[in-house]
């Protein structure tokens, strides 16, 4: 986006200022709500920030994502101005986090942004936590995921069979954003693990790969949802580094059923730790048994650029700690359906949870 949008000042105007936005590239392929200079300011006055300050810089690209920039795309995305400090926290974060600076967002993979919202802003904006939490309904969670996506497109040019080479990319790329259920947890939230207090409101930015769900309905024994979960996470389909790591969104059922039986977060990360593994023999019958040399990426002993094997059997683990996992509740609490997101790995420090200045 180079410069402002034209501002629509007039009802009339409207499904023009929409039509221009789609010819110009300016959108997801879904419409956006044109903008006008009033309401941008609105948006701009929710925060406490210059808005020619930088909020993401991508040197190798030679651009960079002002808080004016941000705002933008915010009100192009259909957000209220109410959830624009989200939006700001959710870009401050991912800066954190690091990975989009390195050019992931532009892979092959199909890597997009994955916000968790903590903290008392969740009900101020309306965010949903519960029900469907990955699917649609919700305006804050529909449109806030939405406003980092447009951002991606429009301010660093990130646009599919431009810049963004991914192969088959992931819904995920229109919009992931979705709320801790803090209130059906039986433990703290994800920003009280990592510092913050429970009265905050917090913003945690992971880049993702995928989402698998888990029917876990069978069981009231940790062991077996525990083991079923660490299947998951361990699938050769998703072994493309040394190793990996993942963020578990229990839900609320599931999440109960761990805590009755006396386990922490802590207990459910260390058991994923040993026991997300997989055998030799399933890594090289799919072509995964070795690590490349230079880029760490699982390949098959016979390459050129493989390390030598150490061993040709046992068992291998696929996280380099308990901290690669991320533990989440989220969801509704009628029935035992979780899901692990595949998040951009290795990972072992603590994630870039942002507070929320409102």
């Amino acid at each position: 986006m180079l410069g402002d949008p034209p501002f629509v000042e007039d009802a009339a105007a409207v499904r023009a200022a929409m039509e221009y936005y789609a010819e110009q590239g300016w959108t997801d392929g879904l419409p956006v709500v044109p903008v006008t200079e009033s309401y941008l300011a609105e948006f701009l006055a929710s925060v406490d920030r210059d808005p020619g300050d930088v909020l993401l810089d991508m040197p190798q690209l030679n651009r960079s994502l002002t808080v004016r920039l941000a705002a933008i795309n915010a009100a192009l995305a259909g957000c209220l101005p109410l959830y624009f400090p989200v939006v700001v926290a959710a870009w401050e974060s991912l800066a954190a986090e690091g990975y989009p600076v390195r050019g992931i967002w532009q892979s092959t993979t199909g890597t997009a942004p994955f916000l968790i919202v903590n903290g008392p802003v969740r009900e101020r904006i309306g965010l949903n936590s519960s029900g469907n939490v990955f699917g649609s309904g919700f305006r804050a969670n529909a449109t806030i995921g939405r406003a980092i996506r447009l951002g991606v497109l429009n301010a660093f040019g990130l646009r599919p069979h431009e810049l963004d080479q991914a192969t088959q990319g992931t819904p995920a790329k229109y919009t992931f954003c979705i709320g801790e259920n803090e209130e059906e947890s039986p433990w703290p939230g994800l920003h009280v693990d990592f510092g913050l207090s429970s009265g905050d409101s917090a913003v945690t930015a992971v880049v993702i790969r995928s989402c698998v769900h888990i029917e876990a309905r069978h069981t009231r024994v940790p062991e077996q949802l525990a083991t079923d979960i660490a299947g998951t996470i361990s699938r050769t389909g998703a072994l493309i580094h040394e190793t990996i790591s993942a963020a578990v969104v229990l839900s609320p059922e599931h999440a109960r059923l761990f805590s009755t039986a006396g386990w922490s977060k802590d207990d459910i990360r260390s058991f994923l730790y040993s026991h997300a593994v997989v055998s030799w023999s399933k890594l090289a019958a799919a072509g995964k048994e070795a690590v490349s040399s230079k880029t760490r990426w699982r390949l098959p002993s016979d390459h050129p650029d493989a390390l030598p094997v150490a061993a040709s059997g046992g068992m291998v683990r696929v996280l380099n700690s308990p901290e690669a996992v991320l533990v989440v509740v989220a969801g509704a609490g009628n029935s035992g359906v979780s899901a692990v997101v595949e998040t951009f790995g290795p990972r072992g420090g603590p994630p870039p949870v942002t507070r929320v200045r409102l």
